[in-house]
């Protein structure tokens, strides 16, 4: 089934720049996640899987050597790639093409490209269910979410099935779903609100006003909890998830644009980067509070954090690099030069996600 693209896009906060971001040089890319890799891995072994970094304006995904940081080799993509994310089998990394109504899967080892989807509707964000049976894409220029069921495919990879399509508020922004895979919470980063849809039947639980211009959202381990970035704003919202309703349960102070965040790995801590202020928060789960901050010049937006648990790899999307941060020093120890609005970034060899 083919999802209809005759609704024309529309401007989002993606193509704005907003009061509190005036005088910084904004690239107009989205939050993309696109890696695709055109040609060939290099024939000799690595020992080390390598680091993808996606060049949102440029269609292109940089793929760096993990020991030297040198870039080995720059591939284009669909427009605008946005996230990505590992398929089931782990076989394949999936890269969401917004403006490309594409999806490109490639080997997360050496970065060949396996196959195209294509027909995908403006896959801004994508995330599969925890149970790997429902993958989800939120149109962030079209203003709908799209649920698709899930199938492995002979050979590595899945197949994908839209079963329904929901409306949403403005611009649909970041996704994630709880842990037993029954309900997928969605952000709307122009109608500042948080949307929760069953996946049983797809159909919309609650629909709740949020702070300005929410971003990423994040789940404690145990679903209890949500914490939403906005962006629009210097602060984490909290909110309480355990009843029939959200309730908003603390305010956590962070920085200016609070954007992104990835999971430190210990079911304790999350990293928020603060993409106008240019730092990147540690926040105990248990205590809702900031415990570190890290510098992240240039306008840090998504991270990965590597297997030693002790590198923090942000993309510095303003000034066009890949940041290496040591978190025991807490110093920045290396910027690599990357294409326009470098946004996603990913290693198989990273730290655990929860």
């Amino acid at each position: 089934m083919k999802p209809a693209l005759s609704v024309p896009p529309l401007m989002s906060a993606r193509t704005r720049i907003r009061p509190w971001l005036s005088g910084v040089a904004l690239s107009v890319a989205w939050c993309l996640a696109g890696l695709a890799i055109g040609a060939s891995a290099p024939a000799q072994a690595r020992t080390a899987s390598p680091i993808f970094v996606l060049n949102s304006l440029d269609a292109t995904i940089s793929i760096i050597d993990p020991k030297t940081y040198k870039e080995i080799r720059r591939v284009p993509t669909g427009k605008e790639p946005h996230h990505l994310y590992l398929t089931p089998d782990e076989k394949s990394l999936m890269v969401a093409n917004a403006l490309g109504d594409s999806l490109t899967l490639l080997d997360p080892k050496t970065g060949a490209i396996q196959r195209v989807i294509e027909h995908i509707a403006d896959p801004y964000q994508l995330r599969f269910s925890p149970d790997m049976k429902w993958f989800i894409t939120a149109a962030n220029r079209l203003n709908h979410v799209d649920f698709y069921r899930s199938t492995p495919r002979a050979g590595g990879g899945v197949d994908l099935a839209l079963v329904k399509r929901v409306p949403t508020g403005k611009t649909p922004s970041h996704i994630n779903v709880d842990s037993k895979s029954t309900v997928a919470y969605v952000t709307m980063q122009d109608s500042d609100e948080l949307i929760a849809i069953n996946l049983a039947n797809q159909t919309v639980r609650w629909k709740v006003p949020v702070g300005k211009m929410p971003a990423d959202v994040f789940i404690t381990p145990d679903d209890k909890k949500l914490l939403i970035g906005l962006t629009g704003d210097r602060f984490v919202e909290v909110y309480d998830v355990s009843g029939p309703k959200p309730v908003l349960s603390k305010r956590i102070e962070t920085g200016d644009g609070a954007h992104a965040f990835r999971a430190w790995g210990d079911k304790r801590h999350v990293l928020l980067s603060n993409r106008a202020g240019n730092t990147i928060s540690k926040i105990d789960l248990r205590t809702m509070s900031v415990v570190a901050t890290y510098p992240a010049p240039g306008g840090p937006d998504c991270m990965d954090l590597l297997a030693d648990g002790k590198t923090i790899l942000v993309t510095s999307r303003w000034s066009r690099k890949l940041t290496v941060i040591d978190t025991v020093s807490g110093k920045v120890i290396r910027q690599v030069r990357m294409g326009r609005s470098p946004h996603g970034v990913w290693t198989l060899d990273h730290a655990p996600r929860s």
